[in-house]
């Protein structure tokens, strides 16, 4: 299947590992130019590295915060300059820290709050107009299942991601006239070095083993297993292509089935 892709200008943030770097390797494979971003330079380089000498692709890469409006904007401006325009944007950041109410400052709240709403409410400011100019374009926010179904010890995730899902399902319908499609994807347990991060914390809270919470977190999906990067990345590479063309507003798990809710 031809997925259209060719050519078109995608920027991928966070995407030095994990989720990101999965989804950017996925659109070079199918002929994007990409502009990747993330905060640690040395890893960022590298995954620039192994994608060009994959792929062939177009690649520049910048370190950089995006909880930080200005260097958003610089580094969308050197997209353009380099590539002529943004045909798709992903919107990613790392999850906030596993914490009970309780347990949160005012603080954590500010930081997860700038972590995940506002970079991308940023990269939506910076991107969406390009696109509108040429009426074609893809915003697709990455956030977490658990904006539908909340996981307990995660209240920063379950609050302030699901505000990113309002602003996605208000941004599809400003944007559709302009036919740019905006969505929202929602991995589920996916083999990461954030789950195992976040494995180990639980863990340590618990008093157990890492591989207990892992193994726990496997049984809660019909499917019996956490899912692989590249599984979550078919999506998000799909939902930016010519063949999602009457996709938008949506907010889409890749969980293995963990949510029980019908939508």
């Amino acid at each position: 299947m031809d997925l259209g892709l060719k050519n078109r200008v995608a920027l991928v943030a966070a995407s030095s590992q994990g989720l990101g770097k999965a989804v950017a390797a996925g659109l070079a494979r199918e002929g994007t130019r990409l502009a990747l971003c993330a905060r640690g330079d040395a890893a960022l380089q590298e995954t620039a590295d192994e994608i060009r000498a994959e792929t062939g692709a177009e690649v520049i890469a910048r370190a950089f915060d995006v909880t930080v409006y200005a260097d958003v904007r610089a580094f969308v401006a050197e997209t353009v300059a380099a590539f002529g325009t943004v045909d798709i944007c992903v919107a990613n950041a790392g999850g906030p820290p596993s914490r009970s109410f309780a347990e949160t400052t005012i603080e954590d709240w500010q930081r997860a709050t700038d972590l995940n709403l506002m970079s991308t409410v940023y990269l939506a400011k910076e991107t969406l107009p390009l696109m509108q100019a040429r009426r074609w374009g893809r915003f697709i926010a990455i956030t977490s299942m658990t904006v539908k179904q909340p996981v307990e010890g995660l209240i920063l995730s379950n609050s302030v991601r699901s505000g990113v899902s309002g602003l996605i399902k208000t941004l599809s319908n400003e944007y559709g006239p302009h036919n740019v499609l905006v969505n929202n994807v929602c991995p589920g347990y996916t083999a990461t070095a954030r789950l195992l991060s976040l494995a180990a914390a639980l863990a340590k809270k618990e008093g157990v083993d890492p591989s207990e919470i892992e193994n726990r977190w496997a049984l809660q999906a019909p499917l019996r297993r956490v899912g692989r990067p590249e599984e979550f990345a078919n999506l998000v590479v799909f939902l930016a292509s010519e063949c999602a063309s009457y996709i938008t507003g949506v907010s889409i798990a890749v969980d293995g089935g963990i949510v029980k809710g019908l939508y």
